[in-house]
């Protein structure tokens, strides 16, 4: 079992940036990738940035150029950068890994809320 720490979410302002943090119980490279989802109220979990073991970076169309998706092997983290905020951003976002051989999230964080509001 593969557990998963995130932090970084909270409260910021429409235009604003917040940078959310993942840490799992394994080592990242173990895994084939990493990434975050989020879902808003109401609405189902959706897909935001995936980076792989090879480096590869995938996002969704309408986060592109505004999210980036890091990490810091030495820290064993990754990260999500969110710029330009909108309101339409708020969400709980959901760290998770993929184990090799597998075809979608393995594991799953307990989720960081994210609200963007004046």
């Amino acid at each position: 079992q593969v557990q998963l720490v995130e932090s970084g979410g909270g409260l910021v302002q429409p235009g604003g940036s917040v940078r959310l943090s993942c840490v799992p119980s394994g080592s990242i490279d173990s895994f084939a990738a990493v990434g975050w989802y989020r879902q808003a109220p109401g609405q189902q979990r959706e897909f935001v940035a995936a980076l792989t073991n090879g480096g590869w970076t995938n996002y969704e169309t309408i986060d592109r150029g505004r999210f980036t998706i890091s990490k810091d092997n030495a820290k064993n983290t990754v990260y999500l950068q969110m710029d330009s905020l909108k309101p339409e951003d708020t969400a709980v976002y959901y760290c998770y890994v993929r184990r090799m051989g597998e075809s979608r999230p393995s594991y799953w964080g307990q989720g960081t809320q994210v609200t963007v509001s004046s």
